[in-house]
């Protein structure tokens, strides 16, 4: 997250100069998220709680949704043909947030969003191989022949890249659960492809310890708590 020096945010805030910052700050007028601000040089970011003489120069809490997202609404902020998640969320802030980890058009499922860039970041950076479970329906009949195929991973030539890993649990003939660390362009419906089985419905279950709330219709979102917040 980017951070900046308290004492260029007082004096834009309060238009003063650097010499009258440190006045302020010597006579313990200025508080950050509570605190009596003394360093002229202290490291803030946009979610520090900053208030001089009880007057808020600064206030903007950490958002974080999960958003049940139906088929058809893109993973976009803006799109000119089709409804975006961003549509479906009814905050004022919503305009300030983030998808983290999209889904295709006609994917359905956990989207998170947030306005914080430092915790979505570490969910999607590869080193964090965050779980990602999917609840797959196909056209045709599985066999235990998908769950090695998936196991060992496959070679996409045209990334010139083989998936890691993959988990696929078979539910029933037609129905399977699979474990991806990584979200390559469209990767379980190519996965499946390899056996010239079509997808017929995908749906994301699960971010890392985080399920969706079931509770939630298509369309339907709600904040995390501080719990889920630091569990996945």
């Amino acid at each position: 997250m980017q951070r900046g020096r308290l004492d260029k945010l007082l004096s834009k805030k309060l238009s003063i100069s650097r010499k009258d910052v440190r006045l302020i700050l010597a006579q313990q007028r200025v508080f950050v998220d509570g605190i009596v601000a003394t360093d002229i040089g202290q490291q803030i970011d946009k979610f520090s709680l900053v208030e001089c003489d009880n007057e808020i120069l600064q206030k903007q809490q950490t958002i974080y949704l999960m958003l049940n997202k139906p088929i058809g609404v893109v993973s976009a902020t803006k799109d000119e043909k089709h409804k975006t998640v961003i549509d479906l969320i009814t905050i004022p802030e919503k305009n300030t947030l983030h998808i983290v980890g999209r889904l295709d058009l006609n994917t359905s499922g956990l989207v998170l969003l947030t306005n914080d860039s430092s915790w979505s970041e570490r969910l999607t950076l590869p080193e964090s191989k965050v779980k990602k479970k999917y609840h797959v329906t196909l056209e045709k009949s599985l066999t235990d022949e998908y769950i090695d195929a998936f196991a060992l991973g496959m070679y996409f030539s045209y990334e010139g890249i083989t998936t890691k890993p993959a988990k696929l649990e078979i539910i029933s003939e037609f129905v399977a659960i699979v474990t991806l660390t990584e979200g390559r362009y469209h990767q379980v419906k190519r996965m499946f492809g390899r056996f010239d089985n079509k997808v017929l419905k995908l749906h994301r279950q699960q971010i890392g310890n985080l399920s969706l709330d079931t509770r939630l219709q298509n369309g339907q979102s709600r904040v995390l708590t501080q719990e889920e917040v630091s569990s996945i």
